[in-house]
């Protein structure tokens, strides 16, 4: 192994809608909007590139009691950031101080994303490149931005590691010819890198 892809949400950093929609709505509320819609399947529009103000007007004609609340989501956005995953960023500047290849390859919308994240997460600056399936209009697990990021590595795909916590992308990038690893910890995720080769 030569090089390693890194998800973001729920391998770097933590992710979680709840406390920025309930910082527009109360909890109450924002916990009926996640039980009830489909949130998620939203969300995944944004990612694949649907722009913000076409993802409220869709909200707005499906479900138009839900407005506030997604409107909350995106005004108190960097709530849904509560911090990094415990001990995944000193693995990456583990991989950054060995000279290892690095990218990027996130499902995040492209507001959303240039807006909070490089400033929040100063660790997101290690990688020399980022794949931001909402500025691509692409989004995991299509196989076409697992190809987009093999050609901004500049590596075989069979040279490459892909760390996700979502065993559908990590499926993907196996079909397209990386090393896929799930994520569950820091101390697993070591310990495979160092059995690939890629950690001491």
């Amino acid at each position: 192994m030569s090089g390693v892809v890194f998800d973001f949400g729920g391998v770097l950093v933590d992710w979680d809608p709840f406390p920025a929609v309930a910082a527009g709505v109360g909890p109450e509320e924002a916990e009926r909007f996640l039980a009830e819609f489909d949130f998620m399947s939203w969300n995944h529009e944004q990612d694949a590139g649907r722009a913000w103000h076409d993802a409220l007007a869709e909200l707005e004609r499906t479900h138009p009691h839900f407005l506030p609340h997604g409107r909350a989501y995106g005004d108190n956005f960097g709530l849904s950031l509560p911090g990094a995953v415990p001990g995944t960023p000193q693995v990456l500047k583990e991989l950054h101080a060995a000279g290892v290849p690095l990218l990027g390859l996130t499902n995040w919308p492209h507001e959303f994303f240039y807006g909070y994240a490089p400033e929040k997460f100063e660790f997101f600056h290690l990688f020399p490149d980022i794949v931001v399936s909402g500025t691509e209009k692409l989004a995991k697990p299509d196989p076409a931005i697992y190809h987009l990021a093999v050609e901004r590595i500049g590596l075989p795909a069979e040279r490459l590691v892909f760390i996700d916590d979502r065993q559908i992308n990590v499926d993907a990038a196996i079909a397209v010819g990386m090393h896929g690893l799930l994520f569950t910890d820091a101390d697993t995720l070591r310990a495979d890198l160092v059995t690939l080769g890629l950690l001491p």
